[in-house]
Formats: C-alpha cells, sequence, structure tokens
C-alpha cells in the first residue's frame, strides 16, 4: 500500500512524500509502527499528515527543522535539495517510531482533508453572469459541499486567466490562476455585493477553531510551498469574514439556507463536484427543492459538476465519464425553471472554456 502510494499518488503531487512513503515501505521498524495502527487509519496520506501534525504543533523538532530544510530547498542547489529529503525522509521514520502512540491518537478521530482551496476561477464567472441575467445588485451565496468554506469568499479573490483577463480583488491573499481554452473570452462581470455566505456540509470545517485550521495546513505537504500559500491566504479570507456553517445533509438544509438570505438579495447555490456522491433520486430531490423555494422570489443556481451529473442542465451532448466537467447556470422563478450550460471545464477549474454568449 505504501509502495503503491509512492509510485502513483505521492508521484503527482509530493517529491518529498513519494520519497517518504517508499522508505517506509522498505523501513520493518516503521511497518511495524504502523501495524500498531488500526487497520482502517493505515492510510499512507493520513498517517503523513499526521506526522507533519506533531512537525507543526512542536511535539516532533527534528522533523520539523527537516521540513523546514525542505520547504526552503527548491532554490537551493540539486545535492542540497537531495540532502534535505534524505534528512526529512529519516525524521519521518524516526518520528513515526518513537511517537506511534501519538500517531494513533490523532489518526482515530481525524480523516484526510483533501486540498480544499476554493474553485474560484471556474464559479466567479458563472456566479456573476447569472447575476446579470437576473438583475441582481445583491446576492446571497449558499455553497453545498462547502467544505472550510472556502468558495464562499469568491468575490473576494484574485483570478487571473491564461488569456492575460483579471476578475476579483487584485489585493487579495488568494492569487489564483487559470488557462482559457478556445476563442472566447470569460464574461467580465463583476459579482455584485455578497451579503450572505453559507455553507452547508456533513462535516463542515469551522477554521476558526485553531486545531482545525492546522490539520487543514498538515494535509498539505510541506515541500508545496504554492499550496500551502495558497491555503493560508484562503484562511485568512475565511478569518476576515467567516461564513456561516449548517452541518446535516446537502438536500435537506437547503430551504433553511435559503431562507437566510435576505428577501431582496438574489440565492445563488452552488456546487462543485458535490452532487457525483449523491443517488439520482437525491439530486432530483435537490431540483424540487430550489423549484420549491422560488415561488416568491427567483432561485440561482450554479454547478460545476461532472458530464451528467446535474439534472436538468444539458451536457452539449457530452458523453458521462468524459474527463471533464460541465459548468451549468439555471434560474428557478415560480414555475419556470431555465437552464444552461455555459461552458466545460478540467482539472477541478484550472483549465475552462466558456461557451455560451455573455
Amino acid at each position: 500500500m505504501y509502495r503503491r502510494f509512492a509510485q502513483v499518488d505521492a508521484a503527482k503531487i509530493s517529491p518529498l512524500y513519494e520519497r517518504i512513503a517508499l522508505a517506509l515501505s522498505e523501513s520493518d521498524e516503521a511497518l511495524s509502527a504502523i501495524e500498531a495502527v488500526p487497520a482502517r487509519k493505515r492510510n499512507p496520506a493520513l498517517i503523513l499528515a499526521a506526522l507533519h501534525h506533531l512537525a507543526l504543533t512542536g511535539q516532533a523538532p527534528t522533523l520539523a527543522t527537516a521540513y523546514k530544510a525542505v520547504a526552503a530547498s527548491p532554490a537551493s542547489t540539486d545535492s542540497a535539495v537531495t540532502t534535505n529529503v534524505h534528512g526529512a525522509t529519516d525524521a519521518a521514520i524516526q518520528t513515526l517510531v518513537e511517537m506511534t502512540e501519538a500517531v494513533i491518537a490523532l489518526v482515530a478521530h481525524r480523516k484526510v482533508r483533501p486540498n480544499p482551496a476554493g474553485n474560484h476561477a471556474v464559479l466567479y464567472p458563472a456566479i456573476a453572469e447569472v447575476a446579470r441575467r437576473t438583475g441582481a445588485s445583491a446576492i446571497g451565496l449558499i455553497d453545498v459541499g462547502c467544505s472550510a468554506g472556502f468558495n464562499l469568499n469568491v468575490d473576494r479573490a484574485a483570478i487571473t486567466y491564461g488569456n492575460e483577463q483579471t476578475l476579483g480583488d487584485p489585493s487579495s491573499p488568494v492569487q489564483v490562476s487559470a488557462s482559457v481554452v478556445g476563442d472566447r473570452a470569460i464574461p467580465s462581470h463583476a459579482v455584485p455585493e455578497v451579503v450572505a455566505r453559507i455553507g452547508i456540509d456533513l462535516e463542515p470545517i469551522d477554521t476558526r477553531d485553531a486545531d482545525e485550521a492546522r490539520w487543514l495546513r498538515a494535509c498539505v505537504p510541506p515541500d508545496q510551498p504554492e499550496r500551502i500559500a495558497r491555503l493560508e491566504g484562503e484562511l485568512e479570507l475565511v478569518a476576515s469574514v467567516p461564513p456561516f456553517l449548517m452541518q446535516g445533509d446537502k438536500v435537506d438544509l437547503l430551504p433553511d439556507a435559503l431562507a437566510r438570505v435576505p428577501a431582496d438579495a438574489l440565492p445563488v447555490v452552488t456546487t462543485t463536484w458535490a452532487l457525483s456522491d449523491l443517488p439520482l433520486e437525491s439530486r432530483l430531490r435537490f431540483l424540487q427543492r430550489l423549484d420549491a423555494a422560488a415561488t416568491n422570489r427567483p432561485i440561482a443556481w450554479v454547478s460545476v459538476e461532472g458530464v451528467g451529473v446535474a439534472p436538468a442542465i444539458p451536457t452539449f451532448g457530452d458523453r458521462p465519464a468524459s474527463g471533464h466537467s460541465i459548468i451549468g447556470l439555471a434560474v428557478f422563478n415560480h414555475s419556470t425553471l431555465h437552464a444552461e450550460a455555459v461552458g466545460r471545464c478540467w482539472l477541478r477549474g484550472q483549465m475552462l472554456a466558456w461557451l455560451a454568449d455573455s
């Protein structure tokens, strides 16, 4: 399991974790320590996050020093990089062996948090466009499957596209870039005033809790300075304007969330790869909840989901599991629904093609 993680998963994201995971797979002492962990908690990414957490909290100072050396070494010589990675690998094994009980205690109530960075580059133009189409001067954002709520600060990020377009706040601590496919420009409309920021998740992450924020940091490999900087920027934005987080079923909580948006603002519900884990029945119920709430005012839904996942959103005739996602806009108003596919995106929104008239 650890060898495969090194060769397949870590190889794509972290040279440091690739080396550490491989070394763990070859160390009898390390494997014995891992076997002391409950079987369902032996996930390599989880164990590595626990080790990083021990380093961040100062409980493993040798490992912390080694990780800092690796983080500072990309601009150094190749020999320095090799030396620092080797030192961090040894320190990780030593920490795991000597602090097995601390690792077990950590992973007992934790799970790996995938990089929860906001999907700002793909959401911003879609939200601005649906607000323009409905004539909204103020909106309330409701992010379904919100994780740490970073999507709720989409209007406060700085976004640069490969065609040199920019959107958002250029002074933002969150600097995002994305490439553009095709000749059509990304709409340049601005997101109007956001008067409510509401997140729904089965297990929302409240980053006002210092330990929760630290665990998010621990889940990012220490040799990924760009991802670390992005996370710190996202945490800064959330700290300055904390969202209202609701814990529970994505569909059941929708009516309550929509009711929290002021009457003079357009509720804009966003889903970014949040519906794929729901059965079709639940996705249709999600659609029905939006429709039922649009009795007295319009409700907007911006979806970024795999081909065919978002009900009622056209797919350009694309086949499911095509490797890209569809950007959809839907407006519910009384008994009418207008749904349109406005673009495609790849790589979790790092590359997009806008295909609709704006």
